[in-house]
């Protein structure tokens, strides 16, 4: 049995990822640990999305492993255990409300009560009584609802995939805000950034990826 308290949230080991003749990710290797925000940073194409999804079980290395909270993904569990996750654009109904689309979600994840929906919504900022459909949403309201989305089940990790794209300052801050929260509470979050500003002052950690290869872990950057 692994011990909450010491085993390492996320361990990568020698993971490379080739997509036909194109090698995107280069046998990497590193542990992020618990209870921290760490940040991984680079350009549009240096792998760090997909990497992510061979973190969560969306993608499956052409070699290597990666483990969440001890357990190794496609062996003992299909997807990260015990994860929220934002990769990408999230996608929701256009036609229905943020509370629709976040209820519809809950039971699809065997979650019951319209409470969890509605606290998760307000934590990000968002009224759960809004009545307007997602599809009139501005990109940064969408992005709030994808991490209301993650945050659902109450996940010891969350894994998000430029989590303030399109947010104003404004809501730029209200994001390190929850991070923050989150991270007092114990939980451990793993996010993908090309703004600084989610990088200084509130990541414990980070790397960056360039051409497939990732960095070893340092703290203060300028981008």
């Amino acid at each position: 049995m692994t011990d909450r308290n010491t085993t390492p949230a996320i361990q990568v080991e020698g993971i490379r990822m080739r997509f036909g003749a194109d090698i995107v990710i280069k046998d990497i290797t590193c542990t992020w640990e618990a209870g921290k925000i760490h940040g991984i940073v680079g350009r549009n194409g240096s792998g760090k999305t997909v990497l992510m999804k061979c973190i969560c079980g969306f993608l499956r290395p052409t070699r290597g492993q990666a483990r969440v909270f001890g357990r190794t993904i496609g062996k003992d569990v299909d997807f990260a255990p015990d994860t929220g996750m934002l990769i990408e654009a999230p996608g929701f109904l256009p036609h229905e409300t943020g509370m629709s689309n976040l209820l519809w979600l809950a039971r699809l994840s065997g979650l019951k009560g319209r409470e969890r929906v509605r606290t998760c919504i307000e934590m990000v900022g968002l009224d759960p009584n809004l009545k307007k459909g997602v599809g009139k949403y501005s990109m940064g309201m969408r992005q709030r609802l994808g991490i209301a989305q993650a945050l659902l089940d109450d996940p010891r990790l969350l894994i998000l995939d430029e989590p303030t794209n399109g947010l104003d300052k404004q809501g730029v801050r209200d994001v390190h805000a929850l991070l923050m929260c989150l991270k007092a509470q114990g939980k451990t979050v793993l996010l993908a950034s090309h703004n600084p500003l989610d990088i200084s002052g509130l990541c414990d950690s980070v790397r960056e990826m360039d051409g497939g290869v990732m960095s070893a872990a340092y703290k203060d950057i300028t981008i």
